[in-house]
């Protein structure tokens, strides 16, 4: 699909807010709501509106730790990514599963109320977890930047 100027304004608008109504979003984007709406029914239909979310500060909720996994997986098993990420989906403190190329082969996110709480998980479901051959921890310390929006 082809971007112009009038669709990328209201991409931007809606990653500053995705709350904003649409006679909101038409007037801020300088365009009536009509052809707003049109526009962004668009962008949904062909998969670059994917949706709209809700961003919770998981630390409001009493989740303080975060710890990133880097998982290198024992691939004499055939099945063996298939079989680790249908279990790692399982976890709940599990927030994010990626797969990489490269030495590591999984990145997870692993959220816990405190250390005591994540090494629970660490324990008793990670380290459950099929073909894991190498698994690195780094615990978050700060984050300095985290944004999902695009430079449009």
């Amino acid at each position: 699909m082809q971007l112009d100027d009038i669709d990328r304004r209201l991409l931007r608008l809606l990653q500053e807010d995705a709350t904003l109504s649409m006679a909101d979003l038409a007037e801020r984007a300088g365009v009536s709501a009509g052809p707003c709406w049109r526009r962004i029914e668009k962008m949904e239909a062909a998969g670059v509106i994917l949706g709209r979310k809700a961003v919770i500060d998981y630390r409001a909720l009493g989740l303080a730790v975060e710890v990133f996994l880097r998982i290198t997986l024992d691939k004499t098993a055939g099945n063996a990514f298939d079989e680790f990420i249908r279990a790692a989906r399982e976890i709940p403190e599990v927030g994010g599963i990626q797969t990489l190329l490269g030495r590591v082969d999984i990145r997870m996110d692993v959220r816990a109320r405190d250390l005591a709480h994540y090494q629970e998980i660490y324990k008793t479901r990670i380290l459950a977890l099929p073909h894991i051959a190498d698994i690195e921890a780094l615990m978050l310390v700060s984050e300095v930047k985290n944004t999902e929006r695009l430079p449009i």
